[in-house]
């Protein structure tokens, strides 16, 4: 069973959100998980006046991710920052080259998720994730979202992330807090549980 995080992550949170992913697909026996980051469309230029230039080179040792890719897996697990409640435009590049694939059906029937930061605790997660699912469904994908047996995305003592359509983290208006432990454990959840899934529908 391979599984995908496909991602990209500007300050470094989607990053770790995506670490944490791994590891609960890495909790179901004889699952396989591989980072890769989509490509990037700005320049360095304007990555070190976004600030985000550090980030970027450290972030440079994950692996590219190429459309193709995205065939041979048996699950999907896509992570992006918000950008006015949608995802953001290096991922959205990347989903609108999937066309061969959709024409193909490469992708029809495979397990997906979608995790998520914002800024802000209602910047857009929700919108986010469920914008997303809409050409995972024209693909084909079977979406699998965070379900409430996860129930940190129930919590009152603390300010968090995390919803019925995925794991999600909280930023910060200058990138200063990094995922609670709460919200690694949504995302860890959702790995583990696109994971299960996954495998059942691999069932013959």
């Amino acid at each position: 069973m391979k599984v995908l995080i496909v991602y990209y992550s500007m300050y470094g949170h989607v990053h770790r959100m995506a670490e944490a992913v791994a590891e609960g697909v890495r909790e179901v026996k004889g699952a396989e998980a591989e980072l890769k980051r989509v490509p990037e469309t700005l320049s360095e230029e304007v990555l070190k006046a976004m600030g985000a230039l550090d980030v970027q080179k450290s972030l440079s040792r994950i692996p590219v991710c190429t459309v193709d890719e995205l065939a041979a897996a048996d699950a999907i697990i896509f992570g992006t920052p918000t950008r006015y409640g949608n995802m953001c435009g290096q991922m959205k590049q990347f989903i609108d080259a999937t066309g061969r694939l959709w024409a193909s059906g490469a992708l029809v029937g495979k397990a997906a998720g979608v995790f998520t930061s914002s800024a802000t605790q209602h910047g857009g997660q929700e919108s986010t994730i469920l914008s997303f699912h809409i050409p995972l469904l024209h693909l084909g994908m079977v979406v699998v979202g965070l379900p409430y047996s996860f129930q940190g995305q129930m919590r009152m003592d603390e300010i968090t992330g995390g919803s019925p359509y995925g794991a999600s983290t909280i930023a910060g208006g200058k990138g200063e807090r990094m995922p609670s432990e709460n919200e690694l454990s949504a995302a860890r959840f959702q790995g583990r549980w696109v994971t299960t899934i996954a495998s059942k529908l691999s069932v013959k």
